[in-house]
């Protein structure tokens, strides 16, 4: 083993490359005093991962010693086991949904909905916001009836009690709406027989998803987006694709930016779905759009 200042600098030196364009970050406090959590955890923050990401790569190359006893600065972690995520398959998991989404819809109404699952996107997800509960329970069980018979799955953004009363085939949940449910409502939710997606930004929101056995994990946002203001910068592929590695055993879903341009730098990190927005909405011809972006990920 070698000191922690010896192993930050090559653990830095090996993946600066990867990883260029993120700030170094302060380096938190350290959980640890060991040599190799202390040099990862340096390094990850001068590699510039937020405090709480930068914590989890520390304890993930701390525990990858502890099981193999090599540092392995070249190898970026990316073993379930270092980080602490559960062993699959899982004793109480959400219900199970495709490994591959396909070309992934985020829509803003009910109209939406059923335009695009007609187009023939495979995954299609209402994100209609609200605070009118009765506007809500119409335009949920709306986009349940619009998919019928175009064997597109729906997805209901946040409103996952109308999703179960109408019938939807899934939930998404963001972290905060993910934290702010009960243990209880978690069970409820889980044995409706719903799909549930969980949108995350970095290591330890991953682990936070992980902890409630979703169906899939939504990884975010992979380049600048203009729809929603968010707290962590854009990801980027190099992250991307070592987060798609540790989450391999998980269908997944890569959102933020994304337009046909990028999409075979994407789906070369492995992720099994490409979820869009503006390239859909925004689109003189959504349907012609649509078809456009169906052709491009099955030539890929």
């Amino acid at each position: 083993m070698t000191d922690s200042d010896t192993l930050a600098q090559a653990i830095t030196a090996a993946h600066a490359a990867s990883f260029t364009g993120f700030p170094p970050q302060l380096v938190p406090a350290p959980a640890s005093d060991a040599p190799v959590y202390l040099g990862a955890l340096q390094a990850c923050s001068t590699l510039g991962f937020i405090a709480h990401d930068a914590q989890v790569l520390a304890h993930a190359w701390q525990s990858r010693w502890e099981r193999t006893g090599s540092t392995t600065p070249a190898i970026w972690p990316t073993v379930a086991q270092d980080f602490g995520l559960q062993a699959r398959p899982h004793a109480a998991p959400f219900a199970a949904c495709p490994k591959q989404l396909g070309l992934y819809a985020v829509l803003p109404d009910a109209a939406w909905v059923g335009r695009m699952a007609r187009a023939g996107v495979p995954t299609v997800q209402l994100r209609f916001k609200s605070d009118d509960t009765a506007a809500i329970a119409r335009e949920v069980l709306a986009a349940v009836q619009a998919v019928q018979g175009t064997g597109a799955l729906l997805f209901i953004n946040d409103h996952w009690r109308e999703a179960i009363a109408a019938g939807a085939y899934g939930a998404h949940l963001g972290q905060e709406d993910l934290d702010a449910l009960s243990t209880a409502q978690v069970q409820e939710l889980r044995q409706s027989g719903l799909r549930l997606g969980v949108s995350t930004h970095g290591y330890a929101e991953m682990l936070r998803a992980d902890a409630v056995q979703p169906s899939y994990i939504a990884l975010g946002a992979v380049f600048p987006t203009t729809l929603k203001r968010m707290a962590t910068v854009p990801q980027g592929m190099a992250r991307l694709a070592a987060y798609v590695a540790l989450l391999r055993d998980y269908p997944t879903v890569a959102i933020g930016g994304i337009g046909q341009e990028q999409f075979a730098g994407v789906l070369a990190t492995g992720v099994g779905s490409i979820a869009v927005v503006r390239a859909l909405v925004n689109a003189p011809d959504p349907k012609a759009a649509a078809v456009q972006l169906l052709q491009a990920m099955q030539s890929l």
